[in-house]
């Protein structure tokens, strides 16, 4: 495992520091399994990032903590005339924010939001029960299809399939109202998620998630973080009650100056 040190004053101790990706990667690790056979993912879990602020690489601003990029390639590719409405989302992004009205951070935004959540496996599906607004995700699995659609959904249609040790996920019929993060990253109502959960660790998933949206972007995209196990000996989710942060009228007014300016 790669480390970078930098040495203390008189060259007495040395503080290291290993990359959060590198903590999860084992390729060699062997989970333990469910009855089924299939590797047991259970428990509650977090991302310990700053994805849910901004996906690309970005500074400390207005109580925003900075961040490295976890998208692969560093940057989003969006199309040129799509891209223009990330930047108006992103100047409007306390009154536009989804999330900032309570509504649900939609997939993979859900993921990485600065709260917990559990997982818990059976033969038919897997659940995935989230601390914020107490959502509760179903991962049909048994190769069972997405219904037809098109269907408008937050959290869209997840169908569930295990490659190897991995739990991969195909999320369709989604609504065109959730954001990626904070940043005003946006998607269409064409919006198509691949998920992959790979146990690399006791304590450890790696989670990726692949972005397809012909009428945003120039070409499909990932994301990948590590996954950390709650460690406390009571870990459990707990209520999370969702003000909206801004009153109706202030969405309003908001709403109004946006589309009068755009």
């Amino acid at each position: 495992m790669r480390r970078w040190c930098v040495p203390l004053a008189l060259g007495i101790a040395a503080t290291c520091v290993v990359p959060p990706l590198a903590l999860a990667q084992s390729p060699d690790y062997s989970p333990p399994r469910t009855a089924d056979g299939h590797p047991d993912l259970q428990g509650i879990w977090q991302a310990l990032n700053t994805a849910a602020w901004d996906l690309e690489a970005h500074g400390a601003s207005l109580g925003v903590p900075a961040g490295h990029s976890v998208v692969e390639g560093g940057t989003i590719p969006y199309k040129p005339e799509t891209l223009v409405q990330r930047e108006a989302n992103a100047e409007h992004r306390e009154a536009l924010d989804p999330v900032a009205r309570c509504y649900l951070p939609g997939v993979p935004r859900m993921t990485y939001m600065p709260y917990p959540f559990r997982i818990i496996q059976q033969a038919d599906k897997v659940s995935i029960a989230y601390e914020y607004l107490r959502a509760i995700r179903y991962v049909y699995m048994n190769g069972n299809p997405h219904p037809p659609g098109p269907i408008d959904w937050w959290m869209g249609d997840s169908r569930g399939r295990w490659d190897g040790d991995t739990l991969v996920v195909d999320v369709v019929h989604f609504n065109d109202q959730t954001w990626f993060d904070a940043a005003g990253n946006f998607h269409s109502e064409a919006l198509h998620v691949v998920e992959r959960y790979t146990p690399t660790g006791p304590d450890h998933l790696l989670y990726e998630a692949t972005i397809e949206d012909p009428n945003v972007f120039t070409r499909p995209w990932t994301i990948s973080m590590p996954l950390y196990r709650r460690q406390e000996q009571n870990a459990e989710l707990l209520e999370y009650q969702c003000p909206a942060y801004l009153l109706e009228q202030e969405w309003d007014d908001a709403e109004s100056t946006y589309f009068d300016e755009h």
